[in-house]
């Protein structure tokens, strides 16, 4: 039987089509055939999920277990959320609307830290002003870690206006907000930075490897993980994973 995974997206358009991009990429294939069957709910109309959780808009709770509940008619076998801020929700959504496992990004995240060793230690967050609040990846990376998160005025200042120029198509001032930030946290000691909100990793393109090794990409990470999960429930799977690889 071959099992399908629902991606609820649109928050916001261009970092759900980062994430399906990175996805294909994570995929074992040497054709159209061996990739993952998708159904995609991407709805941007869902309201501003850090404005829900900060209190100066709606929350958009019931948007988001709307989409959850139209995926889950499809009949997927598990679902995706390439959006952080989005998984303040999740025991709501994983209650009242799914019958399937949610993959969770923050997991996704510390499982890509252990593939790099790194277990513990300090590390810095980029993310949202609601997943801060929120101490998604406080609360979800477990005590061995020391989340270092912006200053305020780091993060009104820097990375959601670099935040709102991704979503505005800006992605050369967005790249030099988030460099600022980024550095920021490297002088106050961070070893690792957590790109935690899916639009930052379109604002720091990873061509320069010196840069790229001192991220962690949540997106790719939500990525990687729905490909090993694929790979542990597709029955149709053929084992060729390794023989793809090495060709």
């Amino acid at each position: 039987m071959t099992v399908s995974v629902g991606v609820l997206g649109g928050m916001g358009p261009l970092a759900t089509a980062d994430f399906l991009r990175k996805l294909t990429e994570a995929t074992p294939s040497r054709r159209d055939q061996d990739h993952i069957p998708l159904i995609l709910y991407g709805i941007p109309t869902i309201p501003d999920r850090s404005s829900g959780i900060l209190g100066t808009g709606p929350s958009p709770e019931g948007a988001l277990c709307a989409g959850i509940s139209f995926l889950v008619s499809f009949g997927v076998d598990a679902i995706v959320i390439p959006c952080n801020t989005a998984h303040y929700w999740y025991d709501a959504m994983a209650r009242r609307a799914s019958r399937v496992p949610i993959l969770h990004i923050v997991d996704a995240v510390r499982d890509a830290l252990s593939d790099q060793g790194i277990h513990g230690g300090r590390v810095g967050l980029m993310a949202t002003a609601g997943t801060i609040k929120a101490n998604l990846y406080q609360s979800r990376l477990g005590s061995a870690f020391d989340v270092t998160t912006p200053t305020d005025d780091d993060l009104n200042d820097l990375i959601m206006p670099g935040i709102r120029a991704v979503k505005a198509g800006r992605l050369e001032w967005a790249e030099t907000l988030m460099e600022q930030a980024a550095q920021r946290l490297i002088d106050r000691g961070a070893t690792k930075l957590v790109l935690g909100c899916t639009e930052i990793p379109l604002a720091l393109p990873t061509v320069d490897p010196v840069k790229a090794n001192r991220y962690v990409d949540s997106t790719g990470a939500l990525a990687r993980a729905c490909v090993r999960w694929w790979e542990q429930n597709n029955l149709d799977w053929d084992d060729t994973t390794d023989a793809i690889l090495a060709a």
